[in-house]
């Protein structure tokens, strides 16, 4: 995944996604992975950076979920699973299927990320770094892509403006080449207020931002992605 978050009084539980999911939800190619140093932003417990280690020279994930044992980290990602599946069960109108098919294959791709993730966390602890926005723990221009999924745009009501524009200079500053979004959309199901502002100050700071469809929908109509390239590779003139 990256990570989405659902609330239970004043507690956060983490979920995970599947490579698969993320192939989707960035519009992700041989091309974007194959030789290339890879940063998973908010990676919580998906399966994303064990799976892509195996195509890119490298990924790393970031997450203030790791340092614990992944004995102390399964139960919570199992009761984080519980309940999220319960949660699509009352609210299932609100969301699109045409991926998962139904809540349970739903259920059953948040079990696979979390049992790769706690595989690959156990045997290779050094891909998953404890850290997060809007100050991450990695070097200057340390990876080609970095991605962020379920985390930005997405709790408008608790992370504001200066916050997202804090957190993609901070991408912009540990990624080479591009930044990508997703969602844009926030817990509302509606489309982020800070999007566009947040892209003009980017721009403003000398960096390119699009806007780009991809082949993933869950939320009505969040089927964008923000893409940023850091101006350091933005052409000149």
């Amino acid at each position: 995944m990256g990570r989405e978050k659902f609330e239970v009084a004043d507690d956060f539980l983490t979920i995970g996604r599947t490579f698969a999911e993320y192939r989707r939800m960035f519009d992700l190619g041989a091309e974007d992975l194959a030789d290339r140093e890879i940063l998973d932003c908010g990676g919580g417990a998906g399966a994303f950076t064990a799976t892509a280690a195996e195509l890119a020279e490298r990924a790393v994930a970031v997450d203030p979920l790791y340092g614990p044992p992944p004995e102390e980290l399964e139960p919570e990602l199992d009761a984080a699973i519980e309940y999220n599946v319960a949660q699509l069960r009352e609210k299932r109108d609100l969301f699109v299927w045409d991926f998962y098919g139904d809540v349970e294959t739903r259920g059953r791709y948040l079990c696979a990320a979390a049992e790769r993730f706690l595989a690959d966390y156990a045997t290779q602890p050094d891909r998953y770094v404890a850290g997060g926005l809007p100050e991450l723990p990695v070097g200057d221009d340390s990876v080609d892509l970095a991605l962020v999924a379920n985390l930005l745009f997405v709790y408008d009501d608790r992370l504001d403006r200066e916050f997202h524009a804090a957190a993609l200079r901070e991408l912009a500053r540990v990624a080479r080449e591009e930044v990508r979004v997703f969602p844009l959309h926030s817990l509302d199901r509606t489309r982020s207020a800070y999007v566009d502002p947040v892209a003009e100050s980017l721009r403003g700071d000398g960096h390119a931002v699009e806007l780009r469809e991809v082949p993933y929908e869950f939320q009505p109509g969040a089927t964008e992605m923000l893409v940023l390239t850091p101006s350091q590779t933005t052409p000149s003139g």
